[in-house]
């Protein structure tokens, strides 16, 4: 075969317009690894058999010397202060991550350079910043060792082999996650039109997670001021369920990354100017929710998005039509002659 030496600029050319995409690709990488690496400065803050640094001040008091003193609970403290910051951190880069996410796409499309390396690549740093990093942020921030829920309530229970379950979430999480990613890859043509998922995407799911850390603060400052009217109610009820249903919310967003429940491409229903008065309605509670509750919105805002839509597929699907009345329950579904599509 004759060597054509006309080829070797036309594909250098395609690898120099590529390098935007690229770079803002590997721009989420680093974002999701980062994560990882200050998550991994988190803990532990207690050795096994020992006391509790944060137990009252009459502890403190005892005679055989070995429960902690005041200058060991405020020492401990400022740990706590110093573990919630990394947290926080971390959060804030898988956020900057999703940012990177969308201008690496948005950037391959506007310059024509989509290709199949793109978009594996593309998948490779979402495991990273989508999978790994918001699991390892939920095994840092449940885990009974780190006493991070420490710092705002106590677990209402603990039990030995719960760190296992623990492990066993974070785990089930990257993986669902790499599984909703390939299957996205297989099942996504050129001439998709980008208007919705099936299952759960992956950015998402880690914003359901990442979005913990960034309430818990909004939280504590408002506990702090003391002029919260429902503090007491938060302080008794709302953190001791979070600290329990956290990784049990994790294993809930693992699930629907895999299904086939169908979720809206909210950027681009908004930027191609589908905004029917549904999403009218939708971006008006969003904007109410963020003004009123701005401490706590950003988690209500993911987990309204990841377990709504489940809620109301379910309602249209098995409930809807077995009301008396309604117009689900008059149509008669005649058998489709040709083959079902997917939405993809």
């Amino acid at each position: 075969m004759p060597y054509h030496s006309d080829l070797i600029p036309d594909r250098r050319r395609r690898r120099v317009f590529a390098v935007l995409p690229t770079l803002l690709t590997l721009g989420n990488a680093v974002c999701g690894f980062a994560a990882i690496t200050i998550l991994a400065q988190v803990g532990p803050t207690l050795i096994p058999g020992q006391p509790h640094p944060a137990e009252s001040a009459a502890v403190s008091e005892s005679p055989d010397g070995l429960l902690p003193t005041p200058e060991d609970r405020q020492q401990y403290e400022q740990r706590m202060r110093y573990f919630s910051d990394r947290m926080f951190l971390a959060s804030q880069l898988i956020f900057l991550a999703m940012l990177f996410d969308v201008l690496d796409g948005s950037a391959a499309r506007i310059t024509n350079q989509t290709s199949e390396f793109g978009a594996q690549l593309d998948s490779l740093c979402d495991v990273i910043s989508f999978g790994v990093a918001p699991a390892f942020l939920m095994l840092k921030l449940t885990h009974p060792n780190n006493r991070l829920m420490n710092s705002v309530v106590d677990p209402p229970f603990q039990f030995e082999h719960w760190p296992r379950f623990l492990l066993a979430f974070a785990t089930l999480f990257v993986l669902c996650a790499a599984m909703r990613l390939a299957r996205f890859n297989v099942e996504t043509d050129d001439d998709d039109s980008h208007e919705g998922f099936s299952g759960l995407p992956t950015p998402a799911a880690a914003g359901v997670i990442a979005s913990m850390p960034v309430g818990i603060k909004g939280l504590n400052d408002l506990l702090a001021e003391d002029s919260f009217r429902w503090s007491s109610v938060v302080r008794d009820a709302v953190l001791p369920s979070l600290a329990v249903l956290l990784p049990f919310i994790t294993l809930a967003a693992a699930a629907l990354m895999v299904s086939r429940v169908p979720y809206p491409h909210l950027f681009n229903q908004i930027i191609r100017g589908q905004r029917g008065r549904k999403h009218m309605i939708q971006i008006v509670f969003v904007a109410v929710l963020v003004f009123t509750v701005h401490e706590v919105a950003l988690p209500l805002v993911f987990c309204w998005f990841a377990f709504g839509a489940p809620m109301k597929h379910g309602w249209n699907q098995y409930v809807r039509g077995l009301l008396p009345g309604t117009a689900a329950s008059r149509i008669v579904r005649k058998p489709s002659s040709g083959p079902e599509t997917t939405q993809r």
